[in-house]
């Protein structure tokens, strides 16, 4: 029963060290000095289509997939019609208004609704978790037809 006991106490044990290594894993990275990230199209104030691409710019950074833990890199994410920034120092949950390009893609087509909507880029690290300070486009505006 002691034995027992022990087991249960040291895999207890082990599995909190595990949780605690994985939840500092996930902590803000540096972004490098002049890091920036930007919306090359459409331009603010555009007319565009219900379906339209988005070009995403960067500067100061290498974009890498999600998967890789390579320093200094990152990937996109596209904020639409988001009101309110996501939390910075948790990773980016996947939603309607969150999207993910972790395989380091450099563009979208997206489809959305006839009205104004607004863009922006997130750059977030290899666990999806936005970089400190936050490498982050202009938020734009485009009218859907």
């Amino acid at each position: 029963m002691k034995r027992l006991v022990s087991r249960v106490a040291l895999a207890g044990l082990l599995m909190g060290m595990s949780v605690l290594a994985v939840a500092e894993g996930l902590q803000s990275q540096v972004a490098p000095a002049g890091a920036k990230v930007f919306i090359e199209s459409p331009a603010d104030g555009a007319t565009v289509d219900k379906t339209f691409t988005v070009k995403f710019g960067i500067e100061g950074m290498k974009l890498a997939p999600a998967a890789d833990a390579i320093p200094g890199t990152g990937h996109h994410h596209l904020l639409v019609d988001l009101a309110d920034q996501p939390e910075s120092d948790k990773p980016l949950p996947v939603t309607d208004h969150i999207l993910h390009f972790g395989k380091a893609q450099t563009e979208t087509t997206l489809t959305l609704a006839p009205g104004k909507h607004t863009l922006q880029l997130l750059l977030g690290d290899q666990n999806h978790v936005p970089f400190k300070p936050a490498v982050e486009s202009q938020k734009i505006t485009v009218n859907v037809q």
